[in-house]
């Protein structure tokens, strides 16, 4: 499979870029700086985008909101637009996107990130990627899209192959505890890539 990767050197997207390779898929990976022999673009470019996803099978989308102190929810919202039209330009239907978990219930209609107990300093950005999800819902019904989000947790670790998935509900253990180690999540990834069963909806992996 030919895979392009937005968002290729970031902590998530550079173990899916791993993953995949490691699995035999071709990946081109894509940043805005040009970071380890990546091409450069700006994912709200649809037509770089474009020029960029003709002749793949599948995009990747790892864009990370910014984390400068500056409003998040509408640089990441025109990126995920590029793509998108991107998408759109070059007849690429298969878009999978690294979602938040923030989004994810807690209870029927009570998301993570509206939790008392949700860090203030990661709330803009995960209000920002629930957005996301929603314009996919919304305004992605052509295209074969899957937004995967992680557990409450997730951070380097290691690659077990083992972790369930769930939908639209965080998944924890017996203690309570909602993690997933970014190795784990590029696996789940690029089985979703791989199997196509979540087309047109999110889905959660934790261990």
């Amino acid at each position: 499979m030919k895979i392009l990767l937005i968002g290729a050197s970031g902590m998530i997207g550079s173990r899916v870029a791993a993953e995949a390779r490691d699995r035999g898929h071709e990946v081109t990976g894509v940043t805005r700086s040009g970071a380890e022999g990546t091409k450069i673009a700006d994912a709200s470019d649809p037509a770089a985008v474009a020029g960029l996803a003709a002749g793949h099978d599948a995009v990747v989308s790892a864009i990370a909101p910014p984390r400068d102190g500056s409003e998040p929810s509408g640089p990441l919202l025109a990126a995920v637009r590029g793509v998108l039209e991107g998408l759109r330009g070059a007849g690429v239907r298969r878009l999978v996107m690294v979602g938040g978990a923030g989004s994810l219930e807690v209870a029927p209609g009570v998301r993570l990130v509206d939790t008392p107990e949700f860090p203030e300093i990661y709330k803009r950005e995960a209000l920002a990627l629930a957005e996301a999800l929603e314009l996919l819902r919304s305004e992605a019904g052509d295209l074969d899209w899957t937004y995967i989000s992680p557990a409450a947790v997730i951070a380097p670790g290691e690659r077990t192959g083992k972790f369930r998935l769930g939908g639209d509900q965080v998944l924890a253990d017996a203690e309570g505890n909602s993690f997933i180690s970014a190795e784990d999540y590029a696996v789940a990834l690029v089985d979703e890539l791989e199997k196509n069963e979540a087309v047109g909806r999110r889905i959660t992996v934790a261990h």
